[in-house]
């Protein structure tokens, strides 16, 4: 039976265990779709992905992505994984940045110190999101009709649509209905008080997955590279902000956003936290 290296990362937290894992399957090439498909259910995780020779002759590395339910074009938490635990590996760059392939394209990451960062993608759909679709999440989150601020698609690969609320406790109060949310994947942002909120960041977020084997996911990279997008474009947020997810599931995950020019970078720390053989 083939054997392939494994690892087991945490991704968007220094504090262990404290951010989103994620499952990396090395020189999966022999792999069929229906192998991989079968393993990310297994695991059980928000995203699996598997490790493979580039076709892209300006890429160090390919990535295809899967949750417990179907393939990703892109993710975030995944890219900077995967990066971190193929750098681990001994793999080198052919420059100063690591040029991901994944679906979606060509995807550029940098470290920034310790922590790695990568581009945010285009996005594929953005605009504001449709009447009956945004009264189906407030229904589904419990929210009242005023609650909802501002609402915008940020779909960069994943689907997303993001709603914003005024309050940090409004948004850790939420206990969605996920039957309502099916088909959907909703991020919830709203602004963190420094004056009464004790955290080191600017934003709380929450990203619900309806049908996932993870509905709820502890920190979210293609979420919160949509939604800064949004937020820098309409002048909602600073150029450069930290964001909290995780908290309402006992996570402590930090996604750091920071333009540059007409680039947007999302980073945050990653950690090994298993590192074995598995049998396919």
């Amino acid at each position: 039976m083939p054997t392939f290296d494994f690892k087991q990362l945490d991704v968007f937290s220094s504090v262990s265990l404290k951010g989103n894992p994620l499952a990396v399957v090395f020189g999966a090439d022999s792999l069929t779709d229906q192998q991989m498909a079968d393993f990310a259910n297994w695991t059980n995780l928000s995203e699996t992905t598997f490790l493979l020779t580039p076709r892209d002759p300006r890429a160090d590395y390919r990535v295809r992505i899967f949750t417990t339910l179907q393939e990703l074009p892109f993710a975030g938490h995944p890219t900077l994984g995967s990066c971190h635990a193929w750098l681990q590996a001994g793999g080198i760059p052919k420059a100063e940045e690591i040029i991901q392939e994944c679906e979606i394209g060509l995807v550029r990451i940098r470290r920034q110190g310790d922590e790695l960062a990568f581009i945010a993608p285009p996005l594929l759909r953005s605009g504001p999101v449709e009447a009956p679709v945004l009264e189906r999440v407030r229904l589904a989150l419990g929210l009242a009709p005023e609650a909802i601020l501002r609402s915008q698609w940020v779909d960069n690969g994943a689907g997303w649509l993001a709603v914003m609320l005024a309050d940090r406790n409004q948004v850790l109060g939420l206990q969605p209905d996920y039957s309502q949310l099916l088909g959907l994947a909703v991020g919830v942002i709203a602004p963190c008080d420094p004056t009464r909120d004790d955290v080191d960041a600017q934003f709380e977020v929450r990203a619900f997955i309806a049908g996932d084997g993870a509905p709820e996911d502890p920190a979210t990279g293609s979420l919160n590279a949509g939604v800064a997008q949004w937020l820098l474009a309409e002048g909602l947020a600073p150029e450069r902000y930290v964001v909290s997810q995780g908290t309402a599931l006992g996570r402590a995950g930090r996604i750091r956003i920071e333009r540059q020019g007409e680039e947007i970078w999302v980073g945050g720390a990653v950690a090994v936290c298993i590192e074995g053989r598995l049998q396919l």
